[in-house]
């Protein structure tokens, strides 16, 4: 999955960063609010982090904008003010969240963690398909009983195409979705990580894998 961190403050965002990126997201940082709002409005991300006090725009003016161009993932607000006022008028601007500053890590996990989920409440933790079977919640997959170990990026390779399977998946779509901006399109990293993927969680005579489909990409099948 894939998040938009915006905050000005880069220390704040670069540790951002790297503990969601601990947690197997792909992660983009923006410190300008009017750059933040076109980013998020011109990308495909699964959950915004918006910082409310920003250089360029303020929080409840991206708010406005991104649900006004019906942009429905989810925002989770952070800010240093604690005024109850402020709170509401964020989450009446389409605020989905806020976490007053400062905030530990483990609570704001927990929250982006709730927010993921609320769209598709019917979701569980765990995805399986025949005897493989991931469990984002303990960010762990086996096969059977064999617990096979993953590195962040092909985990969320991994979960990608588990929840698209006989989805016919472009390297496109997997460099948006897992990696961030950073990426180079012209790497063969993703080639790489899916060839380590397919090794990992073959073997013992079962069928699910990830199937290479000439000039299209890469399908997720039994």
């Amino acid at each position: 999955m894939r998040i938009l961190v915006v905050e000005d403050h880069e220390e704040t965002a670069s540790s951002l960063k790297k503990k969601l990126e601990a947690e197997c997201y792909a992660v983009d940082i923006e410190h300008d609010g009017g750059r933040a709002s076109y980013r998020a409005r011109t990308n495909d991300y699964d959950l915004i982090l918006l910082d409310n006090v920003l250089p360029g725009k303020n929080g409840d003016e991206i708010c406005k904008e991104l649900r006004e161009y019906k942009m429905t993932a989810p925002i989770l607000v952070l800010s240093g003010q604690t005024e109850t006022e402020r709170k509401i008028g964020l989450l009446n601007c389409g605020a989905d969240d806020y976490l007053t500053k400062p905030f530990s890590y483990r609570e704001l996990s927990a929250r982006v963690g709730a927010l993921l989920r609320r769209p598709r409440p019917v979701e569980t933790p765990l995805l399986s398909i025949g005897d493989l079977v991931l469990d984002r919640g303990s960010f762990s997959v086996r096969r059977g009983t064999r617990t096979i170990r993953l590195t962040p990026k092909e985990f969320a390779i991994l979960e990608y195409f588990m929840k698209h399977p006989g989805t016919v998946l472009t390297r496109g779509a997997i460099l948006d979705h897992v990696w961030n901006d950073s990426a180079d399109p012209l790497s063969n990293s993703i080639e790489t990580h899916i060839a380590n993927l397919r090794k990992k969680i073959g073997g013992g005579g079962k069928r699910a894998t990830i199937r290479t489909v000439p000039g299209h990409g890469y399908m997720f099948a039994l």
